[in-house]
């Protein structure tokens, strides 16, 4: 089975949480969860069978822990998507956010009309005629 597969499912994911604090019985798993013996079984058994945890009888009893090794596929995809960078860096926003601010700034002074012209405060357009 697919551990992306295995993970999808919420119950899963919260036993493979309990098994990574240490080994545990499925009884004492079971205990945790509002659903039955046989449906932790079946979780667990999904689980050995994606390889991200292991079980060994004891007697009567199954012991299962986290198979640490079994996560390596998403923890490769996770650095994987972690590497990916937007195609803008951010850098490039922060020099944006700057220039507007400037802009605003100027217009405001009234500072944006061109040299020698007669401009209308904060507008850049030519100042109309009086009558």
């Amino acid at each position: 089975m697919d551990p992306f597969i295995a993970l999808a499912d919420p119950v899963r994911r919260e036993l493979l949480r309990a098994l990574a604090s240490g080994p545990a019985r499925v009884v004492d798993l079971a205990a945790r969860h509002p659903i039955s013996r046989p449906a932790v079984s079946k979780h667990l058994r999904l689980l050995t069978e994606a390889g991200l945890a292991t079980v060994e009888d004891r007697g009567r009893e199954r012991h299962y822990a986290l198979a640490r090794p079994g996560l390596a596929p998403v923890r490769a995809l996770l650095d994987e998507l972690a590497g990916y960078r937007p195609p803008i860096p951010e850098s490039a926003f922060d020099a944006l956010d700057l220039e507007v601010r400037r802009t605003v700034h100027d217009r405001r002074a009234g500072t944006d009309a061109a040299p020698g012209t007669d401009a209308a405060p904060g507008t850049g357009r030519p100042q109309e005629e009086s009558a």
